[in-house]
């Protein structure tokens, strides 16, 4: 994944002249203010401190790959859901809450960066972003600075994915078209298409291989 839209090698243009914000007519009022909202200008940093903004911003670029503008401001969607303390409703019972845990594994990740990079991790390198991250990940179950490496790695990518794929450039890259409520959908079944969706027109090519698939 790059910065959107993705260029045809990478998954993009399987839906040409799509998208979500177009549907926005048919939305009730509550939910085209949320959705066209996240089109607009992000709102202002509330939980993060500036180090932990800097941090967090330079994790989630990693983890979606978004070296470069324009990009999902997932940063600023994240730290709205912890202001709000809107988490998944669990957590680990050897992790903290979340919150706690976002400020102890961003200050970790800092640590770990001034060892390995003489510099925190937002200073870094964008290779060495990559290869410290790369790190992590390699630990499976083993611990980092005390957590389940893991664990640390699905609270960061589970909060990274639900705010990237809430944003509806991401609905453009895969043909969602928005909130079905009040519209509904019509036209169930199998690659049954409603009359405001696009066809996908490269349905074999699997970016994730870097071939086309053998349907």
């Amino acid at each position: 994944m790059s910065a959107l839209p993705l260029p045809a090698g990478e998954g993009g243009g399987r839906f040409p002249g799509f998208s979500a914000a177009s549907q926005v007519k048919h939305w009730d009022t509550a939910t085209a203010s949320v959705v066209m909202g996240r089109l607009g200008r992000p709102p202002d940093i509330r939980f993060f401190t500036p180090a932990q903004e800097a941090g967090a911003g330079a994790l989630f670029n990693q983890l979606l790959n978004q070296p470069e503008e324009p990009r999902v401001p997932v940063v600023s969607m994240v730290d709205a859901r912890l202001d709000a303390q809107e988490t998944d409703g669990w957590h680990y019972e050897d992790m903290p809450v979340d919150a706690q845990a976002w400020r102890q594994s961003l200050a970790a990740l800092d640590d770990d960066a001034r060892l390995r990079c003489g510099t925190i991790f937002a200073a870094a390198a964008w290779n060495d972003q990559t290869r410290l991250l790369q790190s992590i990940q390699n630990l499976g179950t083993a611990p980092w600075h005390g957590i389940p490496a893991h664990q640390i790695w699905s609270l960061w990518t589970r909060y990274a994915c639900t705010a990237f794929y809430a944003h509806p450039w991401a609905w453009d890259e895969i043909g969602f078209a928005g909130p079905a409520y009040p519209r509904g959908y019509k036209n169930m079944g199998v690659d049954a298409l409603e009359p405001f969706e696009v066809r996908d027109v490269h349905p074999a090519a699997d970016p994730t291989r870097g071939k086309t698939a053998t349907p």
